[in-house]
């Protein structure tokens, strides 16, 4: 894998949302159609879940929810994980024999819509739609259904 480390098939997915229930979607840069809520693997397997979610909110988004910010107690874990086959398109970036992921869900809520500062390298795009209309534009059935328990775990 020309150098690179192998992608580590434990994964968050982290629903950004307003207390009104509008959620921010990104478009992924590979795959034009496709768009998701702030997505990504653990750095390294001992790397805690709420680590993962942070770390990935910022390099997505710029959003700062880490530990000590405005916002890290509005970063919460939902304790529910998904396990899916990983898309063959993106098969290559894990270890050979590695098919499927185990991606860990996390709310987010940020006190109005903000303007996100996307990585062009891994998102194109954003845009916020209330949370029934996110559900319905995101290309991964996963991501629609964390979008669609966005009721029950928004506070």
């Amino acid at each position: 894998m020309s150098g690179r480390p192998w992608k580590i098939p434990e994964s968050v997915l982290v629903v950004i949302h307003t207390p009104t229930l509008d959620v921010l979607l990104i478009r992924r840069a590979d795959a034009e159609d496709f768009w998701q809520s702030v997505t990504g693997s653990k750095d390294d397997i001992d790397e805690p879940l709420a680590l993962t979610a942070a770390r990935e909110v910022a390099e997505e988004t710029g959003i700062d929810c880490g530990e000590g910010s405005a916002l890290a107690s509005q970063l919460r874990d939902w304790r529910l994980q998904n396990i899916y086959e990983i898309y063959p398109r993106w098969r290559a970036r894990y270890a050979p024999g590695v098919t499927h992921n185990t991606e860990h869900l996390f709310g987010l809520c940020v006190p109005e819509r903000l303007t996100p500062r996307l990585d062009p390298r891994e998102h194109t795009a954003w845009r916020w739609l209330p949370y029934r209309e996110a559900a319905d534009a995101c290309f991964s059935p996963s991501n629609a259904e964390a979008i669609l328990l966005l009721p029950q775990f928004a506070q």
